[in-house]
């Protein structure tokens, strides 16, 4: 654990961009350690893309931004093969996946064919083009963007996509106090225009190294097995989440312990968790949707019903 410093500061760094928003941070930075990749949706103008921007400025590493529309092409994203006329072969154009920190944003306007070009890339580190496979650079993380679905100009993420999202959280608008803060910053020119980096690629690496160390307890994984599997039985959900999704719940809550300095997990991790990993990978049934249910809801009673096991003082 000896990282916690640096993860304060990667915190409290991020902070000077988005004011009002820990909670957020905490989930971004979790993903980050737990090597998967985040899904923002909210509406326009809350912090979004700042967020990303932050993250990437924090971190020394290399970062590209996507700015999806309805004419980006897979080839923009994973790159493609171009005839050196000099050398009579064909080479590999980077496309603007090879990088550590990847923005998708908005994500959600551009057309499925352009969407699932990022499906390889977010699951197996790596790119194929004209057969050959290329390795994606580490620490590697998609952080997407995307408006709410009734917004014009927009395509529902298909579920193999979403699927792929570690974790799936909205913003928010700040509170009054927050805002605030932000008017006067604005005012008195105070904004501040880039972060310095705080930490390194190869101390992100260390990071998620010592992440997939911290123990689980077996009761804590029958506890995660039992929701999961009750997502699949419940009446009010047509498609229950994945075995993708026991997996991705496990990393995420060794992530939130090691983000509060503990060496194990407790089920208030998964408590924490549960909605923000599962949520945007369940689909609910024709009735449930007509009687107007949320997913969060849903969740949130299913595992309520489910007995949290209670851990011995060193588990």
């Amino acid at each position: 654990m000896e990282y916690q410093g640096k993860i304060a500061r990667m915190i409290n760094n991020i902070e000077r961009l988005l004011v009002g928003k820990r909670e957020a941070i905490e989930y971004t930075l979790i993903t980050l350690l737990a090597g998967g990749h985040l899904l923002l949706e909210d509406v326009p103008g809350v912090g979004k893309t700042t967020l990303a921007k932050a993250l990437a400025q924090t971190i020394d590493c290399d970062f590209t931004r996507i700015q999806f529309t309805p004419d980006t092409l897979p080839s923009d994203v994973t790159g493609l093969s171009i005839y050196n006329m000099q050398t009579g072969v064909f080479e590999y154009s980077k496309g603007a996946i090879m990088t550590n920190i990847v923005l998708a944003d908005e994500i959600n306007r551009t057309s499925p064919k352009t969407q699932a070009s990022l499906l390889e890339a977010m699951e197996e580190k790596q790119v194929t083009v004209d057969g050959i496979t290329y390795e994606l650079p580490k620490p590697f993380i998609v952080i997407a963007t995307q408006n709410p679905i009734d917004y014009l100009g927009t395509y529902n993420l298909p579920e193999a996509q979403l699927d792929r999202f570690m974790i799936k959280i909205s913003i928010g608008y700040p509170a009054a106090s927050d805002e605030q803060i932000m008017a006067d910053r604005f005012l008195q020119q105070q904004f501040v225009g880039r972060l310095e980096p705080v930490v390194d690629k190869d101390s992100i690496e260390k990071m998620q190294h010592e992440v997939r160390e911290i123990k689980v307890n077996r009761d804590l994984v029958n506890y995660i097995t039992k929701f999961i599997q009750e997502t699949r039985k419940d009446s009010n959900i047509s498609l229950g989440a994945s075995p993708r999704a026991t997996l991705a719940l496990i990393r995420a809550v060794q992530a939130k312990a090691y983000l509060e300095g503990r060496s194990y997990c407790i089920p208030d991790d998964i408590l924490k968790l549960a909605v923000p990993v599962i949520a945007h990978r369940i689909i609910l049934s024709p009735e449930a949707k007509l009687a107007q249910a949320k997913e969060e809801k849903v969740l949130k009673d299913i595992i309520s019903k489910i007995p949290v096991p209670v851990l011995g003082k060193y588990d």
